[in-house]
């Protein structure tokens, strides 16, 4: 897929270190698990042949979610929380092409342990509902994206890493993570402590590798799709995350 865009390909830098580390760990990690490909049902808003009943809107998204998607963006990944107290969710990626948006992939994935949250705390357990910008990535591994100087800025760095008195099941969660822009800086490495709105608004709220159930607040996905989605999420396409349970995201 040709896209522009600038990339900055980096390892964080040593001053962050542990610091950096402890902050990430108080918001994502849990057990551990295969992360299965899709689940039975889909979105709500669409039928039994994935086609949405009104092209122009993202399925099962209300008015006032999508008044709140940027009119540049082209590229949207929804979390369709299965309900409020549920660690369930199904990820859909979707893209815009004239007025139409189109679903692209599915995936099963998993969000905070106790389901979701229009106030999220930290260690609330609870990922945040609500529509973010996705503009850095990194992780333990290399970047997957085979196009240099495209897609989300990636930072390498084995701060990331998950530590090694979690169980060793847990040890590859942040393999590779998207950062989630809510209580962040943009344009820094997503383990990057700074919390704008204050420590008690929680953050390092990302998109990470699946371990099979609910996590701290992030929201968990099989490694095939973050690879998919870190070779295809494109700068210049202005990705967003629209994220909740699917009563919050209809209203």
């Amino acid at each position: 897929m040709a896209r522009g865009g600038g990339r900055r390909t980096a390892v964080a830098a040593a001053a962050l270190g542990s610091l950096m580390a402890v902050t990430v760990l108080s918001a994502c990690g849990g057990p551990s698990g295969d992360g299965a490909d899709s689940r039975a049902s889909g979105p709500p808003g669409e039928g039994r042949n994935g086609v949405a009943s009104d092209p122009t809107r993202i399925p099962g998204v209300g008015d006032g979610f999508q008044r709140r998607i940027p009119g540049d963006s082209r590229q949207v990944v929804v979390v369709y929380g299965d309900g409020r107290d549920s660690a369930d969710s199904t990820v859909v990626f979707y893209t815009k092409q004239g007025s139409a948006w189109h679903r692209a992939r599915s995936w099963a994935a998993h969000n905070g342990t106790k389901g979701w949250t229009t106030d999220h705390h930290e260690n609330d357990k609870r990922s945040p509902v609500g529509v973010f910008t996705l503009s850095d990535a990194g992780g333990v591994l290399p970047d997957p994206d085979p196009a240099p100087g495209a897609g989300l800025p990636y930072s390498r760095s084995a701060d990331i890493a998950a530590p090694r008195w979690w169980a060793k099941a847990y040890w590859h969660d942040f393999d590779y993570v998207i950062a989630i822009d809510y209580n962040r800086v943009k344009g820094t490495p997503p383990n990057d402590p700074t919390r704008p709105e204050g420590t008690s608004k929680g953050g390092s709220i990302w998109l990470h590798m699946d371990h099979g159930s609910g996590t701290s607040a992030c929201v968990s996905l099989p490694k095939q799709a973050m690879e998919y989605l870190l070779r295809t999420l494109d700068p210049d396409r202005h990705p967003v995350v629209v994220m909740g349970d699917k009563a919050h995201l209809k209203a």
